[in-house]
């Protein structure tokens, strides 16, 4: 039987508890048997308000246990000091012993239960948000330490809930982004077998192209899911940061110069020494360099820095006198699969830069004006 609107979408959503169809006899589901009758009876809604339920009821059982002993108690120590002094309680005072005792438990169990009422709706969020509901938030309320409970609950939900939301939109990108080399590759195939195409290199070719840009884009995915899970291995060691970055613009040199773009590189020569993952920061230096180099027209400047900023720490810059970006773009380049007006890459990159970038110990953050470039830069920890 449904009991919250999410199972009830299984049977159709107004089957469940509340539902339009719950106290109507004529809408009896097509699944429910013949021999029963329509709305059951003795349903007890859903678990957690039965959990909340008893919970509460256990707490007022001990309350008025507590109240019991602790009346009885003082009544019969009373009883017994009266005794051992030889004097007589009266009837009046008994009486008012008993009012007084009445008044104490009737304060002492609504105390109870304005203590007891947070705890129940964090037993009914808790439930609600097994079932799926990760919208749920309770009321901040009670003693200090309960509203930091509450608190605490309602800031995981948030989080359950941005991840779910996250998820989704991952789903969507991943699926958007394999369906264009997909396509390619099942559009040319059919031609190729079809006799459109002839099976020659310039077709061929292109198939292998698609496929190794279906190859990249999962290898980023996994690169990108593992950093951000935390599971992606660094492997630290002692580099010299000027040597990577010289390798890296020798690297890029061909490239520029075929593009009309001059590639400078400035690095002075008593950078310290550096704990970091070679192969991950020659990644990340890559992409901004073939970032720049896309973006930058013929007759441009691209400029490689690195400089030791603060004490521990290196900052590397590649700046370019491109195209640049509005500052709404340049606030959302390191979002996964966001891209652009005139970008043309998969919007993997830039997030990936960052998870290797933060992974070491660093930051990441971009400058940009339309018209008048970009500026990257990255810091990295160093060891002396």
């Amino acid at each position: 039987m449904p009991e919250t609107p999410d199972e009830g979408r299984r049977y159709g959503r107004r089957y469940w508890r509340g539902g339009p169809g719950w106290t109507d006899s004529s809408q009896r589901p097509p699944w429910w048997p013949a021999g029963e009758t329509w709305p059951p009876t003795g349903w007890q809604g859903p678990p957690w308000r039965r959990m909340r339920g008893r919970f509460l009821a256990r707490v007022a059982i001990f309350a008025t246990l507590l109240v019991f002993i602790a009346v009885g108690g003082a009544t019969l120590v009373f009883l017994l000091l009266a005794s051992a002094l030889g004097a007589a309680v009266p009837a009046p005072h008994g009486a008012l012993l008993a009012v007084l005792a009445l008044i104490v438990a009737v304060l002492l169990g609504a105390s109870v239960r304005r203590a007891a009422a947070p705890i129940g709706d964090l037993i009914e969020a808790a439930g609600r948000v097994e079932a799926g509901d990760y919208g749920v938030r309770v009321p901040e309320r009670g003693a200090r330490e309960i509203r930091g409970l509450a608190r605490a609950f309602n800031q995981m939900a948030g989080r359950l809930e941005q991840d779910a939301v996250q998820r989704r939109r991952l789903l969507a990108d991943v699926s958007h982004e394999l369906r264009t080399p997909l396509s390619v590759i099942q559009g040319n195939l059919e031609a190729l077998l079809d006799g459109v195409h002839p099976p020659d290199h310039e077709h061929l070719a292109a198939l292998l192209e698609s496929s190794r840009t279906l190859s990249r884009l999962v290898d980023d995915l996994r690169t990108l899911s593992l950093a951000e899970a935390g599971e992606l291995r660094l492997h630290r060691e002692p580099t010299d940061l000027a040597q990577l970055l010289r390798e890296s613009v020798s690297a890029f040199g061909a490239v520029a110069e075929s593009e009309g773009v001059t590639l400078d590189l400035d690095v002075p020569e008593d950078l310290p020494a550096l704990e970091i993952d070679a192969t991950r920061t020659g990644q990340v230096v890559a992409n901004l360099l073939s970032n720049a180099l896309r973006h930058t027209p013929r007759g441009g400047r691209i400029s490689l820095r690195a400089s030791r900023t603060a004490p521990g720490t290196v900052t590397v810059e590649v700046t370019d006198t491109g195209t640049g970006m509005s500052p709404e773009i340049a606030s959302r380049i390191f979002e996964r699969f966001f891209r652009g007006p005139d970008s043309t890459g998969s919007g993997l990159g830039l997030p990936i830069a960052r998870e290797l970038v933060v992974g070491q110990g660093g930051e990441i953050s971009a400058q940009s004006q339309e018209g008048r470039g970009t500026t990257i830069r990255f810091t990295l920890p160093a060891t002396t």
